[in-house]
């Protein structure tokens, strides 16, 4: 399926991004974003709050946790509660009680974890509601629409989505459906004085398809751009190629927004080839499990090597659950079944991905970008010889060499 729709500008888009400092040997970059809930320190995670929260964690410890954005569901959201309730709560940001940014993704993504439950036409994608089983249509319109009610500070676009591992004619034929999309998306969006609208990059796998779209989409002068598709299980050595194939294409003075990606390595590794923005699950979901996340890996805190260790989980983190509480008392916590060990791991753990975060945007502004990495691939692996494959290509790819 070929062809893209006819090109829509939005007017004098924002200029939400500042850089301050850019690492003269690889493509890392530390910025600002200028949103309506205040300013953002890039590179930066951003948790996930599905249903407008977190799980295991509140608000009020986000805030004090030092997160300035964080995520909500057009999807979900929209049907449950419903945009008309969360509008009369004064948006989002009123419904939950957070008082800095929000992005908001635009359902898209359902389309894949939800594949049973969809069909995808060009009018838009025909969801059976997971709740009650009755069916809606999310288009383009509608997804803006939602997210114009919800008052997210950015708000993304509905593309096509397909999982990472398909191939085939479907991937053209998404790509180019979410450039027509991004258009009706621009054409429908009814704030955009307020509301940051980011287009998504897609193409699959295929180098070309994805130079194709970026050359299509960079044409709409939105205020940001996030890279899609990826990160749903094709191999590693794919991946880094097709981000940074990605960042060579984007624009330098606007942000970019790596979907879905969280583990440590990919964030370090994705900022050296010129992501600023990321998210992921994995924290949150793996604190679940009983893991909490350290500068070596993670630790499974179940195991009964736990058990008589009195000292917190990381000696240098500074969140609450490291200033207040031991290993003992945690794996304690977790075979007792009890869910405030679930809430104490949820906090380290984004605290966490905040601290590496901050560690990396400092390592850019003092110009010891390759240093830390080299330093952050010896913590975790023991060497940074021993650091696998794909990040090392990766890296050596911006001139990074762990050697």
């Amino acid at each position: 399926m070929a062809g893209a729709a006819t090109q829509v500008s939005l007017e004098s888009a924002p200029r939400i991004m500042r850089l301050v400092a850019e690492c003269s040997r690889s493509r890392a970059r530390a910025g600002e974003l200028r949103l309506p809930h205040g300013t953002v320190a890039t590179p930066v995670f951003m948790p996930v709050g599905t249903q407008a929260t977190m799980k295991g964690i509140t608000t009020e410890q986000l805030d004090a946790l030092g997160c300035r954005i964080c995520l909500g569901n057009t999807y979900h959201l929209g049907l449950r509660p419903g945009p008309e309730l969360i509008q009369k709560a004064n948006g989002l940001h009123g419904f939950m009680n957070w008082p800095h940014n929000l992005l908001t993704d635009s359902g898209g993504f359902q389309m894949v974890s939800l594949v049973s439950l969809s069909e995808v036409t060009e009018e838009g994608v025909r969801f059976r509601s997971p709740y009650d089983g009755n069916e809606t249509l999310l288009s383009p319109e509608k997804s803006v629409q939602i997210q114009n009610a919800l008052g997210s500070d950015i708000i993304m676009q509905l593309d096509d989505v397909v999982s990472s591992t398909v191939t085939g004619p479907r991937v053209e034929e998404a790509m180019y459906r979410s450039i027509r999309w991004l258009d009706r998306c621009i054409a429908a969006h009814q704030r955009p004085d307020k509301q940051n609208l980011f287009a998504i990059i897609q193409g699959g796998l295929d180098a070309d398809l994805r130079a194709t779209c970026l050359e299509e989409m960079t044409k709409r002068d939105v205020p940001g751009f996030a890279i899609g598709g990826l990160s749903g299980g094709e191999s590693k050595a794919q991946f880094w190629r097709m981000v940074a194939l990605s960042t060579s294409r984007l624009p330098k003075d606007k942000p970019r927004y790596l979907m879905g990606v969280g583990y440590a390595t990919d964030l370090v590794v994705c900022v050296a080839l010129g992501c600023d923005m990321f998210d992921c699950v994995f924290p949150t979901r793996t604190a679940r499990f009983g893991s909490a996340l350290v500068p070596t890996g993670n630790l499974q805190l179940r195991k009964k090597v736990f058990e008589k260790d009195f000292s917190p989980i990381d000696p240098e983190c500074t969140c609450p659950t490291c200033q207040n509480h031991s290993r003992a008392f945690l794996h304690t916590l977790l075979h007792s079944d009890n869910t405030a060990a679930l809430h104490h791991l949820t906090v380290h753990n984004i605290a966490y991905q905040l601290q590496l975060m901050s560690a990396i945007r400092t390592s850019i502004v003092e110009k010891r970008f390759p240093d830390f990495v080299r330093d952050f691939m010896g913590t975790m692996y023991g060497d940074p010889t021993l650091c696998p494959t794909w990040a090392t290509d990766a890296l050596a790819s911006v001139g990074i060499t762990l050697g």
